[in-house]
Parts: structure tokens; C-alpha cells; sequence
């Protein structure tokens, strides 16, 4: 089956639903819900700042097949990461999901890193995997001109973006163009808004404190090609998350979960398995 005609496949058998949760009643998620619905853990995918909700299209397919609840989250335009907090834990409220699982990639896997720590007292989240992400946002070296970027025009955040998609690469191979070229046509549809606020939460200083989460299952995904992140970056992660399980995969570049997909789901999958049997189940046997 081809890229297309798979992401056609799910386009036409799994909706996309906007859930408002903020006091406003204008800010909407978007997100895609596939799998039992009576599963109170489900697994939840958060995107990179260039990605929309339907970028994790292979893992929702692949999983809810096998009986797993997948559910991608697209957040709305949030300029802080507490009102991004802030908004997750009211969607989570609004599905009725006691702890969740989160799989987040670049952006989304730092977000998620910061849910689960500022939730410490009250846990939400139930294991991590993070995908390619980071622990200090410093390593953009941005945050002096973040402040910024809610004024500039689309034209110059896209260029930024862009910047870490390289494909001059002599190993990329047809998936990785493929997937690049995937996700810079959702770059392509995001409002300028909805970019300069994730480019702000994205460089703005600030770090993850990981010894607040407690005894958190982590699961680290990397891809030992280039990617948008140096390998300083992937150390950074490896020091803070000692007894993580790491998933390392050979290639795949900036987005695995398009180019590697087979790989990313299973290491989705033996992540999820220890929680089997438990109230914290992904699955539906």
C-alpha cells in the first residue's frame, strides 16, 4: 500500500474532532481517537512544532489494529508551556483519562516532559517515550529573540523550520524524502499564529527537571543518522534518564515515525507491554 493510499485509508476511517476546553470557547485541539473507547490509558501522540495531529497516521493505524486506543493531539495556540499544561490536563479531563501514555516527538516529547513534571503531585501521566527530543531549550539558541516571533511574518518562521530538513544527506533514502515531504506540506497549512506560538514554547528558556517525575517509565527512541539534534542533545537525555530503555534505530532521520514506522510501532508496543494485565492497559484484548 502506498503513502497515499494509507493516509487516504485513515483520512476516511478515523475523524478528526476539535474539543474545546478553554473558558474562551474558542481554542480548540484537534485530535484523532482510534481504538476502545473504554480504555482509560491510551497511548497519546504529540507532534514536533512543524507537525498536525495526523502526522502519527501510521502509529494509529498500526495500534488500534492490534487493540490499542492511539489517540494524536494537535494543541491550539497556546504562547506559554503552563497554558499549554494547563490546556492538555483540561483535555484529558474533558476525555475522561485518569493516566495517560504519552509519545511525543521533538517539541512534543519536551511538552510532554513537562506535563509529567509539573503534575508530579497529582500524576497524569503514566509512562514516556520520547522520540528525537530534548530536555533544555537552550540548545536553540534562540530564547532572546523569542519574544519575537509572535510578529513575524510566516514566510520567516517556515524558513526556520526548514532550516533543520535537510536533504542533501547522501544515506536518506525514499522514506525519509517521502516523510520530509509529508511534513512540510502540514508546515505549509499552519496559520502563522499557530507557528510563531510553538517556535515561542519551543525556544523560550526553559528546562526539564526530571527528578520530579518520580520513577517515570521512560523509553528513549533515537535515530543514529543527522537529525535536526545534536548528539550533545541525545547524551543530555541519556544522563538524565539512567534506567530508560533506549530503542535505537539505525536511520530515519528527523521524523522515524513516517520513515521507520515499522520499527517506532514496535518499540511502541514493547514499551506498552509491561503495563498488560494492569489498570494502566493501552490495550483491549
Amino acid at each position: 500500500m502506498s503513502y497515499n493510499n494509507e493516509y487516504e485509508s485513515f483520512r476516511s476511517s478515523i475523524p478528526l474532532k476539535k474539543i474545546i476546553v478553554d473558558s474562551d470557547g474558542i481554542k480548540g485541539w484537534r485530535i484523532y481517537d482510534s481504538g476502545p473507547k473504554n480504555i482509560k490509558s491510551p497511548l497519546i501522540c504529540l507532534p514536533p512544532v512543524s507537525g498536525t495531529a495526523d502526522i502519527f497516521f501510521k502509529q494509529i493505524l498500526s495500534l488500534s489494529a492490534k487493540g490499542y486506543r492511539v489517540i494524536s493531539a494537535e494543541s491550539p495556540v497556546y504562547w506559554s508551556i503552563n497554558d499549554w499544561c494547563c490546556g492538555f490536563k483540561k483535555l484529558l479531563d474533558y476525555l475522561e483519562l485518569n493516566k495517560v501514555h504519552i509519545f511525543g516527538a521533538s517539541l512534543g516529547g519536551f511538552l510532554a516532559q513537562k506535563f509529567a513534571e509539573i503534575n508530579s503531585h497529582c500524576p497524569r501521566v503514566a509512562s514516556l517515550i520520547l522520540c528525537n527530543t530534548f530536555i533544555d531549550t537552550s540548545i536553540f539558541n534562540y530564547h532572546d529573540s523569542a519574544s519575537l516571533f509572535w510578529i513575524l511574518p510566516s514566510l520567516i518562521l517556515k524558513k526556520m523550520v526548514m532550516g533543520n530538513y535537510s536533504t542533501e544527506n547522501v544515506s536518506i533514502d525514499d522514506e525519509m524524502i517521502e516523510a520530509i515531504d509529508f511534513m512540510v506540506e502540514r508546515l505549509e497549512s499552519l496559520s502563522q499564529s499557530e507557528l510563531a506560538s510553538r517556535l515561542t514554547i519551543n525556544c523560550v528558556n526553559s528546562y526539564v527537571q526530571p527528578h520530579k517525575m518520580g520513577d517515570l517509565p521512560v523509553t528513549l527512541i533515537d535515530v543514529f543518522d543527522d537529525y535536526a539534534l545534536s548528539p550533545v542533545v541525545r547524551e543530555e537525555m541519556y544522563k538524565c534518564y539512567p534506567n530508560a530503555k533506549l530503542a535505537h534505530l539505525k536511520n530515519g532521520g528527523n521524523f522515524p515515525y513516517l520513515s521507520r514506522s515499522a520499527e517506532v510501532n514496535l518499540h511502541l508496543q514493547i514499551h506498552l507491554r509491561q503495563f498488560e494485565g494492569t489498570e494502566f492497559s493501552s490495550r483491549h484484548f
